[in-house]
């Protein structure tokens, strides 16, 4: 009688696991995968955002390079050996040369900085509207996660998927959409 009972309790918690197995196994678990980059670089919002920073970094380049070439010419005229400077004058002119040197190389760290940090500003906004854009295809088309694959030049987040998992595409147009 014992041995019923304990095979009966058997059967019955294998009964009740293999139901909970089925109930489990019955729901659809979606997921999908995007590359975010893309989205930046294929979005209208995003060219337009990323040839801004392009611009506004060739700005800053193009002044880095006209002080340069003042520092170029100012050297050649230091090493100019038909020069009629007087010690003096030379020495003044190797000051101002210092000066201007000095004044060149905290511009062009100050000028890293503001385009890195003007760098970072943008991928944080644009990583919220992307993400933004991922929730709305995610919740159109019943997917539970949309994971970011990566790409060769960041980290891979994503190892393997199947090529109709990327829905890429469609984050693109949703985050064209959402910013017009």
């Amino acid at each position: 009688m014992k041995r019923q009972r304990v095979v009966g309790m058997l059967v019955a918690l294998a009964v009740s696991v293999w139901c909970v197995y089925a109930a489990v196994a019955a729901e659809t678990f979606k997921v999908a995968v995007m590359d975010q980059q893309a989205v930046m670089e294929q979005s209208k919002a995003g060219k337009r955002a990323l040839e801004e920073m392009k611009s506004y970094s060739m700005t800053r380049q193009k002044i880095v390079n006209a002080d340069d070439q003042e520092l170029k010419d100012m050297e050649l005229a230091l090493q100019d050996p038909n020069s009629k400077l007087s010690e003096q004058a030379k020495q003044e002119k190797q000051e101002q040369f210092r000066a201007k040197l000095e004044a060149y190389q905290r511009r062009l760290g100050d000028f890293n900085r503001e385009v890195q940090q003007k760098q970072r500003e943008m991928v944080m906004e644009y990583a919220k509207k992307i993400a933004a854009a991922a929730q709305a295809v995610a919740q159109k088309e019943g997917y539970q996660a949309i994971l970011d694959k990566g790409s060769d030049n960041m980290v891979r987040i994503v190892l393997y998927y199947q090529p109709a998992l990327d829905v890429t595409d469609r984050v693109v147009k949703e985050f064209d959409s959402q910013n017009k």
